[in-house]
């Protein structure tokens, strides 16, 4: 009789019947996984930036350096030695005061001498005045005596002759006179200017000559100092001449300085000068415009950035220009994409109330809070996070 074993695993057919269910059974489990699964994303998406409102201003820029607006230079009009300097660099002075002295003892000389001489002429004429009376009195008593032919014709010319020579002399002593007073006058004055004064009130910023120094002033007058008013200062901007006909005096303009770019200086444009200059090939146009400047925080050859403003709008969508492509040439129409509720893009056509080199504001068109589409960025499975981007994606439908 044939025993068959208790154990049903001691069976190897049952043994790969049951395998074979077992492997079916994971296959009908993995295709159910991967039919439930969800999808992998698109192997595209596109950069965004979110529409934010703000504020645009259009601008002409340029580079200029500050001086001050009234200023003096004070020179010298009479040659000799400065012996002294009463005022130092950066010293407020006022109107009148004495700021340098030149040694004034040739000057003192020559108005001693010109004194004498006009005290000479002045003698000389007292004298020749008297010979003049009495040349006079003499013509008068011979002029009556020949009206009764009590004198002869000889002494009544002779009495007139001495006459007319007495009133020559006399003339000619006042005419020396005269020029002795003026070079008396002209020596007086060359002595004053040997003392040198404050033209205005201001501050000392420069001083060219020394105590001490010999000043030659006799081809022209050599600057000592400069007084200059700093409580108003002058941008002298350096414009090219294609942006010349935009500006226009009076127009509202800022600028900053070199050592702080967060401070907004406000000023105007006061004249826009006819004559340019030209460095390498370039023409420019020197503007000036006049700040306020009460603390004195703005110094002199300050290098200034300025800012001509000649548009403004706030409180509209701005947008980066690169989004934008126009839709004809000179038009204030452009196109622009946007994502919608699908995660896509849609064109759209907005109207440009102001643009800048690199931003736009947006009359219409845009509202805040849209996703704006920058450029298309792409997955590949060689460059993860490769982008495309220079123009906007063609819209959908081509």
């Amino acid at each position: 009789m044939t025993q068959h074993s208790a154990n049903p695993a001691a069976n190897p057919a049952r043994r790969w019947r049951r395998r074979g269910l077992g492997l079916l059974l994971l296959a009908a489990a993995v295709l159910a996984a991967c039919t439930l699964w969800p999808k992998p994303a698109a192997t595209s998406q596109w950069l965004t930036q979110p529409v934010s409102s703000g504020e645009l201003e259009q601008t002409v820029t340029a580079q200029g350096a500050l001086a001050p607006r009234d200023y003096v230079d004070v020179g010298a009009q009479v040659s000799g030695q400065l012996s002294r300097v009463y005022v130092a660099i950066g010293e407020q002075v006022k109107k009148g005061q004495l700021l340098a002295q030149i040694d004034p003892e040739v000057y003192q000389t020559k108005v001693a001498a010109d004194q004498a001489a006009v005290a000479d002429l002045q003698a000389q004429l007292e004298q020749q005045q008297v010979a003049t009376a009495r040349a006079r009195q003499l013509l008068a008593r011979q002029t009556a005596l020949a009206k009764v032919d009590a004198t002869t014709s000889e002494t009544l010319e002779q009495a007139q002759a001495g006459f007319d020579q007495a009133r020559a002399g006399e003339r000619s002593l006042q005419a020396q006179l005269a020029k002795a007073q003026a070079t008396l006058k002209g020596d007086a004055a060359n002595l004053g200017y040997t003392r040198i004064y404050a033209p205005l009130d201001g501050t000392v910023v420069s001083q060219t000559v020394l105590q001490g120094q010999t000043i030659n002033a006799s081809q022209s007058a050599p600057t000592l100092l400069r007084v200059a008013r700093l409580d108003t200062m002058t941008v002298e901007a350096e414009v090219a001449e294609a942006d010349i006909p935009l500006l226009r005096p009076g127009m509202a303009a800022y600028f900053t300085t070199l050592g702080d770019s967060q401070t907004r200086h406000a000023a105007s444009i006061r004249q826009i000068k006819p004559t340019p200059t030209t460095s390498n090939d370039v023409v420019l146009y020197t503007v000036l415009l006049d700040v306020a400047n009460p603390g004195h925080k703005l110094m002199i050859d300050m290098t200034a950035q300025v800012f001509f403003s000649l548009a403004k709008v706030s409180g509209l969508p701005v947008v980066p220009l690169t989004a934008l492509q126009p839709l004809a040439a000179g038009s204030k129409r452009y196109r622009a994409q946007v994502l919608n509720r699908d995660g896509q893009p849609e064109t759209r056509e907005v109207e440009v109330a102001l643009l800048t080199r690199s931003q736009a504001a947006i009359r219409s068109g845009l509202r805040v809070g849209e996703q704006l589409v920058l450029a298309q960025q792409s997955d590949d499975s060689s460059k993860v996070g490769s982008s495309k981007s220079g123009s906007l994606p063609p819209p959908p439908g081509g």
